[in-house]
């Protein structure tokens, strides 16, 4: 079993050493040289205005989690579309539950108002 695992660890400490060695070395080889400039915070070129610690709407949050949510669902359907001749009527009948309870999700959120921006 230990056969089957050694490729994967020797990726990560492979992966684990350049990271490492990559972050050493710009710390012993950049410049120090702090600014008044340089510890402003730079947002897209603008100059910054009021605090920066704003408070958001939680519909931001909520939208951001239903798109996730449902976009990772949907990303499961492709899997189902290729093997689709294979698993036959019972693959269909399982994909058309797996759509419902989708739909049945979006619809509650619907209704609770979570998608409205008013």
């Amino acid at each position: 079993m230990l056969l089957t695992w050694f490729p994967i660890l020797v990726t990560l400490v492979v992966a684990a050493a350049i990271v490492g060695g990559m972050v050493t070395i710009n710390h012993l080889t950049g410049p120090r040289r702090p600014g008044k400039v340089k510890g402003e915070a730079f947002e897209c070129g603008n100059p910054p205005s009021g605090a920066a610690w704003g408070r958001f709407s939680v519909h931001f949050y909520l939208t951001a989690l239903l798109f996730v949510v449902f976009d990772v669902e949907v990303i499961f359907l492709y899997p189902w579309a290729v093997e689709l001749r294979h698993l036959g009527v019972f693959g269909l009948v399982e994909a058309l539950v797996f759509i419902a309870i989708l739909a049945a999700g979006l619809i509650y959120a619907w209704r609770r108002g979570a998608l409205d921006w008013t």
